[in-house]
């Protein structure tokens, strides 16, 4: 079996010689655009100036909203989540078969 440089090499010379859909390669390579550079501010936003507040943007209460309001109603739904444990299942099981019975429990 070839190497993988051979194998490299012989593909830039066949497509050197004739430029397939294969030969391309779709990777920026630097001609793109460039991650933000660090400004050392968080988020990117420079600090206002004293007594002046910070405008919201539209999505930000809509995403407070429902991160929220998710967190509230699961809070809710688990709080009145009926009890399906083996263990009560079990117990209310024994309580019946033992009435059935005649037995006190």
């Amino acid at each position: 079996m070839p190497s993988p440089s051979s194998l490299r090499a012989l593909q830039r010379r066949a497509c050197a010689v004739r430029p397939t859909p294969s030969c391309r390669r779709y990777a920026s390579h630097g001609h793109g655009p460039h991650y933000n550079e660090p400004t050392g501010y968080l988020f990117g936003e420079k600090p206002l100036p004293p007594g002046q507040k910070r405008k919201r943007e539209a999505w930000e209460n809509i995403w407070y909203i429902g991160m929220y309001g998710t967190m509230g109603v699961a809070a809710v739904l688990l709080y009145y989540k009926p009890d399906t444990s083996v263990s009560t299942w079990a117990l209310k099981e024994a309580k019946e078969r033992m009435e059935a019975r005649g037995d006190k429990p």
